[in-house]
């Protein structure tokens, strides 16, 4: 077209009062699509894996805010920061781009060693952390699991044992891997295939499907399938899930449980309420991580001079406090 125009000497006018011709209408409107296309790609590009991203802060987030005094999960661009704490100190920082807290377990320890080639012996963390690619990095680095799983709290109450749907309220039989509903059917193995996840950590799920609900009066209890009830389980997840119950139920898992309470949530409370930093002076992922360094030397610092002044040194651990 730019061709055509230059061949038949095709004048473009441009103002009020001259008329377009066809070929510069055409060409106007394909330069038009061609610019739109060129800010999709470049949003893409700025996207990457994430849902939204800030005009003013390309690197932030869109994130549902705690501190939201209206109520109503405004949206704000934040960035997801991540604390280590070790013996009351700040150990490790991050700075993420994902909301949730369980794709920032991994890179967060590595980039720890990275720097600082720091041997964990063990992580205790809450269950946002909790994830069969979690449990599995974990083992694979020597590192004891003490997560709290998703679950540990929902199964305190009676409304959780008395759901005939749960996988935990059925009984399991390991030698013939099946499982037994509350009316005394059997969950057989019908199928067995590899689930990928967003970050490309591959799991193998093992499908179970009951022998018959009809007839059961329990069924709408148990499922809302218009047929037999089907469940799908991970194995190797419910081991790992297990092992990490077992770590945080002893009586040194609720010492280490407790102090991730009062180390890791009260170095957040310190910068947040006692400094008052609610909120980053500065924009960009670098930035903002360099911002959050500087924040943490001084959280050091001050709680080194605190626990000279409580003769606290060398205790890195909070005792429980007995009756």
């Amino acid at each position: 077209m730019e061709q055509k125009k230059e061949e038949e000497n095709i004048e473009f006018v441009y103002g009020t009062g001259k008329r377009k011709s066809n070929l510069q209408k055409l060409l106007e409107v394909l330069y038009s699509y061609q610019e739109r296309q060129q800010n999709y790609d470049e949003s893409k590009e700025i996207l990457g894996e994430r849902n939204s991203y800030s005009k003013t802060d390309k690197d932030a987030t869109f994130m549902r805010m705690k501190d939201d005094h209206m109520r109503n999960g405004q949206l704000k661009p934040a960035y997801n920061v991540q604390l280590a704490v070790e013996a009351e100190y700040v150990v490790g920082v991050g700075v993420f781009q994902n909301p949730g807290d369980t794709v920032t377990l991994k890179p967060m320890l590595e980039n720890m060693y990275e720097h600082t080639k720091m041997l964990i012996k063990l992580l205790i963390a809450d269950s946002g952390y909790e994830s069969e690619e979690n449990y599995t990095y974990l083992e694979s680095k020597g590192i004891a699991s003490y997560i709290k799983p998703q679950t540990y709290e929902q199964q305190k109450k009676r409304s959780f044992e008395k759901n005939i749907s749960k996988r935990e309220n059925m009984t399991y039989n390991a030698e013939t891997d099946e499982y037994t509903c509350h009316t005394g059917k059997q969950l057989k193995v019908i199928n067995t295939f590899n689930k990928k996840s967003k970050t490309g950590y591959i799991s193998e799920v093992t499908q179970y499907e009951c022998e018959s609900c009809e007839g059961c009066p329990h069924k709408e209890k148990c499922t809302k399938a218009k047929g037999n009830r089907r469940m799908e389980v991970s194995k190797n997840f419910i081991e790992k899930r297990q092992k990490s119950y077992e770590n945080i139920t002893t009586e040194r898992g609720v010492l280490l449980r407790i102090n991730r309470s009062i180390q890791a949530e009260g170095a957040f409370g310190v910068l947040k309420e006692d400094r008052q930093f609610d909120r980053f002076l500065t924009r960009g992922s670098p930035n903002v991580k360099t911002e959050l360094l500087l924040l943490c030397f001084g959280y050091n610092i001050n709680k080194l001079h605190v626990k000279i002044q409580n003769e606290r040194c060398g205790k890195p651990l909070h005792e429980l406090k007995t009756a």
